[in-house]
């Protein structure tokens, strides 16, 4: 909001507001979600810290900061890093990968990396299982947060084959990991999608179209699903 960001404070009237607002809100749901996105974005592409007011004001310590707050206020919840750009190993996962190991060390409270996965067609990143594996050796949750794969314009049977394969790709290197805990598309159908209000030319990125209808990309998730082992217990959905 524009009082925080148009403000002048000091570090300690920050981490206050900081705290305040984490244990307003994590209290208000407190034992009624499996997990939280403590820290979004706060990485540059090159792997250096983006310049916000939090960075500028508390240095890299609102990290920890901010996940032993959220912890104190839903002590249940896994915590999670989340950001975009990190499916792959490369620079920018490897800030993160960094920072969970020295969060790690310090007996700061996070749980999982998030990868919000917002891939292009033909286009996936490399390493992806080693990626996975690599954040869940050191005993975090993975899961792919926001997926969507987008495709330039017009729509081929060609670029939806592609892209139910990638989909079937991304799906599976979920499933080859018990520690990659989930995968989450970034909405439902391609009318909803926000592809093609950024990305101009660009859309068709989800797993029905704009009529709702499924599309391959949907029944190469299925088969995968279809065919994978399952472990574990269902608990329940979140009742408010």
């Amino acid at each position: 909001p524009s009082w925080l960001t148009s403000g002048t404070w000091d570090s300690a009237t920050l981490t206050s507001i900081l705290q305040n607002h984490i244990a307003n809100e994590g209290a208000h749901y407190a034992g009624k979600l499996y997990a939280w996105d403590v820290v979004n974005e706060i990485f540059n592409e090159d792997g250096t810290w983006r310049t916000t007011i939090w960075y500028n004001t508390l240095g890299t310590t609102f990290v920890p900061i901010a996940f032993n707050a959220a912890h104190a206020a839903d002590p249940t919840a896994k915590l999670y890093m989340n950001d975009y750009n990190v499916d792959g190993i490369g620079t920018k996962s490897d800030a993160y990968y960094a920072l969970a190991q020295t969060l790690l060390a310090d007996g700061v409270p996070v749980h999982g990396m998030g990868s919000q996965a917002h891939l292009i067609v033909a286009s996936l990143p490399g390493y992806l299982t080693a990626n996975i594996a690599r954040f869940c050796a050191l005993g975090l949750e993975f899961a792919i947060t926001e997926l969507d794969i987008r495709m330039t314009l017009p729509v081929t049977d060609a670029l939806q084959a592609t892209q139910a394969s990638n989909y079937g790709t991304m799906t599976t290197a979920c499933i080859n990991n018990a520690g990659c805990v989930g995968i989450t598309v970034w909405d439902t159908s391609d009318d909803y999608s926000w592809i093609p209000s950024v990305f101009s030319g660009q859309g068709s990125a989800l797993l029905f179209d704009a009529n709702k209808k499924p599309k391959p990309a949907y029944k190469a998730v299925a088969d995968v699903l279809a065919s994978a082992t399952v472990t574990g217990t269902f608990t329940g959905w979140y009742s408010p």
